[in-house]
């Protein structure tokens, strides 16, 4: 099943998409309150719909899929992090600790946008994208998403949408020389969309360790610079669902990513690889398209950087200890 947020002439819904067109849930029924009463809900939910109120797909405009609770970013993809390293150090490597648990950070809930919603960056001269697919979470009766183990961990993704972690490269580079980040250079844009495909769908094709062999790839204005095979990953969802969740909670709304693909999945990776900023990075006007197997298709347009007030740099302080 599909599920979706949208308007439709100033008027909002939350549904199912089915067939090519969006149906209203029933009751009134919201996408974070279908997440919160989970995946085994659904079947029951869509007995339930008015098909006679569908809208065709073509007469509305797709809102990202849920307002996430939060949103973690990981980095499970060796072959991105063997690119990029090279991008930043000159040479490529993977450290031993990247082996050892799938790292991620937190990134910013609030600036999530749409498939065919413009994207308004900092001002960067090294914009980039990255190709990755998003799990999101769904209510588990009688588990509060707590230290969860991987087995149990993969019961608790509700759904796969398409996630589209922007980043300016220039700006991350020297916040994260503080030792601290990835910030500004990452919080001003993530897409995720077109909808929620949920996770039943691929069961066939989840292998025994429970990787998801399903295509992604990339294009910038029509051509096509990655693509790669989810299960490509270090590790398979249910366990950097279970890594998010010790010492910790994951609850419905949350969307964890899969980290940017390998062979091309970001720019930055393929200016590692080449020594150069080859294929150039994004600029105004430049269209940038992905594709995942089995959940469909999302497209944004770069518009131009915001303006935003100065701030000064650091004052340098007496380091007084007292009063005058």
């Amino acid at each position: 099943m599909r599920i979706a947020r949208w308007t439709d002439g100033g008027t909002a819904g939350e549904g199912f998409v089915m067939g090519d067109g969006v149906v209203p849930f029933p009751r009134g029924l919201t996408v974070a309150e279908v997440l919160d009463a989970g995946l085994a809900e659904l079947p029951a939910l869509a007995a339930e719909v008015d098909a006679a109120a569908s809208v065709p797909l073509a007469e509305v405009e797709l809102l990202a899929p849920l307002v996430p609770a939060s949103v973690r970013d990981f980095v499970a993809f060796e072959e991105h992090v063997e690119g990029v390293t090279a991008s930043i150090d000159g040479a490529s490597h993977v450290v031993d600790e990247w082996y050892e648990f799938p790292t991620f950070y937190f990134t910013n809930p609030h600036s999530i946008i749409a498939t065919g919603a413009e994207v308004r960056p900092p001002r960067s001269e090294r914009l980039d994208f990255e190709l990755e697919v998003g799990a999101v979470i769904g209510g588990v009766a009688g588990s509060d998403g707590r230290d969860l183990a991987p087995a149990e961990a993969a019961g608790h993704i509700f759904g796969y949408t398409i996630f589209n972690d922007w980043s300016a490269r220039d700006v991350q580079a020297r916040e994260m020389k503080v030792r601290l980040g990835p910030a500004k250079g990452k919080d001003f844009a993530t897409t995720l969309g077109p909808w929620i495909v949920t996770a039943d769908e691929f069961d066939p094709l989840v292998d025994d360790e429970g990787f998801l062999p399903i295509g992604m790839e990339v294009f910038v204005n029509g051509s096509r610079v990655g693509h790669d095979l989810l299960s490509n990953m270090g590790w398979p969802f249910g366990d950097l669902v279970a890594y998010a969740s010790r010492d910790s909670r994951v609850l419905p709304g949350d969307v964890l990513g899969s980290g940017t693909a390998g062979n091309g999945g970001c720019l930055a990776e393929l200016w590692g690889r080449a020594g150069e900023l080859t294929p150039p990075p994004l600029a105004t006007g430049d269209e940038v398209v992905m594709r995942v197997e089995g959940i469909g298709e999302i497209r944004n347009v770069v518009g131009p950087a915001r303006h935003v007030p100065d701030i000064l740099p650091a004052r340098t302080r007496p380091r007084t200890r007292e009063r005058g």
